[in-house]
């Protein structure tokens, strides 16, 4: 069965599957509050509260210094008048995207609601105490790892990986505070944020807020 997919794509399972089964909430697009981070907030809270799995994941997309694109999933760390923020090595690809064009694009969808959310801006770095409080507040387990500076090189025995592990264990253990230099919390400054609810019949509704100095313009898109 597989080699049969390999062989003729996956065009017609594709077409088998179901799309836009979560239930949609009401909304008044001409009834959004000013800012797109009010909106957000509530649009994120009734995620929660209807039992979206990890309703704080989200795909962050940023461009390398050769242009070529790279997307992947990371966690929401806060949402305030900043900006949309997230925490990461500098050391990684996508911290040296960031060192190369700092601007990023971030993608939440909940489909369980039918409703997607679009960020992008230029992304600037948080103050360090951010960073550090952040690094602090991790498990054990995230802390250790990040302190192996070593992610996505690649290795060729996995007991490289425990013994990297292990040292870091032993640095955490003598430096309880301990943060790496390279520990970075970011946060998108959008110019951009679109709010997408989905409908079946493929009349979705779309609100885009645009920043325009110190305000937003809202304007509705076409499906």
């Amino acid at each position: 069965m597989a080699d049969q997919l390999v062989s003729d794509g996956l065009r017609s399972e594709l077409r088998k599957l179901s799309v836009l089964k979560g239930t949609a909430p009401e909304f008044d697009p001409s009834a959004a509050p000013e800012s797109p981070m009010e909106l957000f907030g509530e649009w994120f809270m009734l995620a929660v509260r209807s039992g979206v799995r990890e309703p704080h994941a989200m795909t962050l997309s940023t461009v390398g210094a050769d242009g070529r694109p790279s997307a992947r999933v990371l966690i929401l760390k806060d949402v305030d008048s900043a900006g949309w923020h997230f925490a990461i090595s500098t050391l990684s690809r996508k911290g040296c995207d960031l060192a190369a064009r700092p601007f990023a694009a971030l993608t939440f969808y909940w489909p369980e609601l039918v409703r997607q959310v679009r960020v992008s801006g230029p992304v600037v770095a948080d103050p360090p105490a951010v960073a550090a409080a952040d690094f602090l507040a991790r498990p054990e387990g995230s802390k250790q790892m990040a302190l192996t500076r070593r992610q996505s090189q690649p290795f060729d025995r996995p007991e490289e990986l425990d013994e990297a592990l292990e040292h870091a264990r032993q640095e955490l253990n003598s430096t309880p505070d301990l943060v790496p230099d390279e520990w970075c919390s970011y946060a998108v400054r959008p110019d951009e944020v679109e709010f997408w609810q989905g409908d079946p019949q493929r009349r979705h509704q779309r609100l885009r807020y645009t920043a325009t100095g110190n305000s937003w313009l809202r304007t509705r898109l076409w499906p």
